[in-house]
């Protein structure tokens, strides 16, 4: 019989983290977003105009992001840049959220040598490991063809060094209140190391 306290972890592991297939494990979700983003990416004024998927397959409008100061970055969490971005997110955001507004949108993603393999119950509970209190959404791809539109969009607004693709894990666009990608940093800048960069925006 079950303990009392791995019946209540096993209650909230149902509530808050839906389990993928196990066949599909690896797969991309996006048919919930893909109807509300705009058919032409680089027509698109704002990251308001996108619809993301949370943990759970429930579609966000960025409208919610509206006033805000926002970083938006792609994670995994098998990386070796994880365990340093993913301490200075959760320490930027417990110190900016409240007082300047910060907004922290993560997106896991699994195209960097496989380095995300896990499903939304997997996620979920990797980051609860790191005491994440940002929005962390649905797995998406951020490079080819099948780019989740607001990755599209991001880097047609700031294009990268060799080429507009995403590198690598980590790499972090700077949106400003208007909901303007005003900044791209890459992977091996490290999030405290925005604060100055977030600072033009509050």
């Amino acid at each position: 019989m079950l303990g009392p306290g791995i019946q209540l972890f096993s209650l909230l592991t149902s509530l808050f983290c839906v389990d993928d297939n196990t066949s599909e494990r690896n797969k991309v979700v996006t048919t919930h977003s893909a109807m509300t983003n705009p058919e032409n990416y680089k027509e698109a004024t704002s990251i308001y105009q996108f619809t993301v998927n949370d943990l759970q397959g429930n579609p966000v409008s960025l409208e919610k992001y509206k006033g805000h100061v926002c970083i938006i970055v792609n994670v995994a969490s098998q990386c070796g840049l994880t365990k340093n971005n993913y301490a200075e997110l959760v320490e930027i955001y417990d110190q900016y959220a409240d007082s300047k507004g910060l907004r922290i949108l993560a997106f896991p993603c699994n195209q960097f040598a496989g380095q995300e393999p896990g499903g939304n119950a997997e996620i979920c509970e990797f980051i609860r490991t790191k005491n994440v209190n940002f929005d962390v959404f649905e797995k998406v791809n951020v490079n080819g063809n099948d780019a989740h539109p607001l990755w599209k969009y991001l880097k047609h607004k700031q294009g990268g060094t060799l080429g507009d693709f995403i590198k690598w894990n980590f790499t972090k666009f700077i949106i400003d209140k208007n909901g303007q990608p005003v900044e791209r940093h890459g992977p091996n800048t490290n999030p405290k190391d925005l604060v100055k960069s977030l600072e033009k925006y509050w």
